[in-house]
């Protein structure tokens, strides 16, 4: 991480005295937040919580990656977007809640959609990255590019009343001794075209995609506070109709 800035101003000790006063966060903690450089891909369903929740947090810089414009159906659960937002870029919708929210984090709009030619070089400017991308292709081109970049990556996706969520650090090994497990080794293989509806085709729970996302910016503030145990090797699982959780371990698959 980024070495932490070394002071606040009398408003941002104010804004994050609940995240000070706590022991394992405190002003050290507060500070790795502020210097902090997260890339978020998406500004839809998962990255508007994420995005809601890290500049709440005092993340320092919060990069926005997305090249779709804000529809009215969006906003059943995109809640970082507003009806004043309707046509405009998701990034410039998304930067100006922030803005709104906490002034004194700084918005890097990336107006692009990533691709195995940008994701690398942008990723590598940042220090966590989080996936709120909707199909399989986005997020294997995203984890082999965080996985080069030696980035951790925080990657949820949802269905129409389940979510899935993980953290991937396959560059490092585990406290077995043993690498740790990739997106490929979780997905060896996506599922063919088609076989997995999209949520305009098969719908969505508007508050599915807050429930999972919220749990992704929990996971980066974990990472970035170094406090907790990331879900690194682990998929938490999430079913809106039983309120279960369930958590399914992983692990990598045998490399020559």
């Amino acid at each position: 991480m980024n070495a932490p800035s070394k002071s606040f101003s009398s408003d941002e000790l104010e804004r994050y005295a609940r995240h000070i006063v706590l022991p394992e966060i405190g002003g050290p903690g507060q500070q790795k937040l502020k210097a902090a450089r997260v890339l978020v891909l998406g500004a839809g369903g998962l990255g508007a919580p994420v995005l809601q929740y890290l500049a709440a947090a005092g993340i320092g810089t919060l990069g926005i990656v997305d090249d779709d414009t804000v529809s009215l159906s969006n906003l059943q659960r995109q809640v970082i977007h507003e009806t004043a937002s309707v046509g405009q870029t998701k990034v410039e919708s998304a930067a100006a809640a922030i803005a709104r929210i906490n002034p004194h984090v700084k918005v890097e709009c990336h107006n692009l959609r990533l691709d195995a030619q940008n994701a690398q070089a942008l990723i590598a400017a940042y220090d966590v990255v989080v996936d709120g991308s909707d199909n399989f292709a986005t997020r294997y081109v995203l984890a082999d590019a965080a996985a080069a970049a030696q980035r951790p990556l925080v990657s949820a996706a949802i269905g129409r009343f389940d979510g899935t969520i993980t953290v991937l650090k396959p560059y490092e090994t585990g406290a077995d001794g043993l690498p740790n497990p990739s997106y490929r080794d979780l997905f060896p293989e996506a599922p063919p075209p088609g076989s997995v509806p999209t949520c305009a085709e098969a719908g969505v729970l508007g508050v599915l995609p807050g429930v999972m996302g919220s749990l992704e910016a929990m996971e980066v503030i974990k990472l970035v506070a170094g406090i907790g145990e990331p879900l690194i090797g682990r998929l938490l699982l999430y079913n809106a109709l039983t309120a279960r959780f369930e958590t399914i371990r992983y692990k990598a698959a045998k490399r020559p």
